[in-house]
């Protein structure tokens, strides 16, 4: 009997895959707190045809890619709207994003499936729509971001340097069924299911340190920024990142957790805008979870010890933003444009050769950040910048990636700001 109490009881839901790692952990998640989730297809040519057909062609990729990835569910056999939910969060400011669920909820009623759910949490309040396990779910879907990005950051710090091709995919999709099968299980405490989530990360880390690497020297050193699906989905992308390595490259991705953290942000400064006091119970809501988040976050990194050493991401979104003032004031911008811009600073401060900016055909994020690139290269001591916006239709990426690396290896034989490089000058494992 559904439990009228919890709208996705009795339903499956479904979740797109924008990032491998995050999403499989996310829907862990929700089986601890009894909801059965399930991560959709990888995307594919499929995709791309029944996104097409149910969208007018204004829609940017990543829309187009969501919505088809749903409609293969909803075309699958057996499918049944009664029994099925799809997650498409959404949000305020200048991005179709938010329009999403709308464009879904439409399509899917035009198909006759009234009855399918769209559940959308919202940006506006931190995200904070999850229902009666709301607390305990919503600080698990925390964690299982921030061990989601550590592991992908793992996977792309290693990754170049292995001696037997595809040894770190392994020890990374291996990493993440350990990880899911801690999510999966009913949190009883908080600390109890941090303490079992820091274990099995650790030996993530070793299982990271054991494989095989030749770190004599380092490799280029390129920053992914731009649009958060554009740039975290390897379908959407045409796998830009795995170019790059190709290419002899190492690449610093920008993470989930920025983009959660610059949500907590916009969620006080709207709280100041509307002059709600530090004492109002919003507030004191809103500093708690990011107390309790930064708790998380530091514990999980804690298992991975100085592995990420000269590649720690910013200590606070406000150092984000602040090197994004001189361009793109948070005041006055909104969402990834002011990300984006500020993390090519931040990159380019820790030695970074280069700075790709991935972003969907039309974007204005992308747009806007491409305009002022230009002014943001030349007060870097030039470091290279390069948007590349993808639309799903094939291009000659190879060639347009092979031209921006030969650029990256000439700033990095100028360039004023050294990377720091801790590791051994020796074959060795990563330690």
């Amino acid at each position: 009997m559904r439990n009228t109490g919890n709208p996705l009881a009795g339903r499956t839901l479904y979740i797109q895959q924008m990032t491998y790692a995050s999403t499989h952990l996310l829907a862990a998640a929700f089986h601890s707190v009894g909801i059965n989730a399930v991560v959709t297809e990888e995307s594919d040519e499929r995709t791309l045809e029944l996104g097409g057909k149910f969208s007018s062609g204004e829609e940017c990729l990543p829309e187009k890619i969501t919505l088809g990835d749903y409609l293969k569910v909803v075309f699958s056999e057996g499918f049944d709207a009664r029994r099925a939910a799809f997650l498409m969060p959404t949000a305020n400011g200048p991005c179709r994003f938010g329009q999403y669920s709308g464009l879904l909820r439409k399509v899917l009623n035009d198909l006759g499936h009234h009855e399918a759910l769209i559940f959308s949490p919202t940006s506006a309040n931190g995200y904070d729509g999850f229902g009666a396990n709301g607390n305990v779910f919503l600080r698990s879907a925390w964690r299982a971001v921030v061990v989601g990005d550590v592991l992908t950051k793992a996977l792309l710090r290693t990754r170049p340097y292995e001696l037997r091709k595809g040894d770190t995919d392994e020890v990374f999709l291996r990493s993440i069924r350990r990880m899911g099968d801690v999510f999966s299980e009913k949190v009883e405490s908080a600390g109890s299911q941090l303490e079992r989530l820091v274990r099995a990360l650790s030996v993530c880390h070793d299982e990271f340190c054991s494989l095989p690497v030749d770190l004599s020297e380092p490799k280029p050193l390129v920053g992914v920024v731009g649009e958060i699906f554009c740039r975290l989905n390897d379908f959407s992308n045409d796998s830009i990142v795995r170019k790059l390595e190709e290419y002899g490259c190492e690449t610093w991705l920008s993470d989930v957790a920025e983009w959660v953290w610059y949500t907590n942000d916009e969620a006080r400064a709207n709280m100041d805008a509307d002059g709600i006091l530090k004492i109002h119970p919003k507030r004191i809501k809103l500093w708690a979870k990011t107390t309790f988040q930064r708790h998380d976050e530091h514990a999980l990194l804690s298992a991975f010890g100085d592995y990420f050493a000269g590649a720690e991401e910013a200590s606070d979104v406000t150092e984000i933003l602040n090197a994004s003032r001189p361009y793109l004031p948070k005041e006055g911008s909104l969402g990834e444009m002011v990300l984006s811009s500020g993390k090519a600073v931040y990159l380019y401060l820790m030695g970074a050769d280069g700075i790709v900016d991935i972003s969907p055909f039309t974007c204005m994020n992308g747009i806007v950040t491409e305009a002022i690139y230009t002014k943001l290269s030349k007060d870097c001591d030039g470091i290279p910048i390069r948007t590349f916006y993808f639309d799903g239709i094939s291009s000659d990426l190879d060639r347009d990636v092979g031209i921006f690396v030969e650029l990256v290896k000439t700033y990095r034989r100028r360039k004023k700001i050294a990377r720091v490089w801790p590791y051994r000058k020796e074959t060795t494992a990563v330690a």
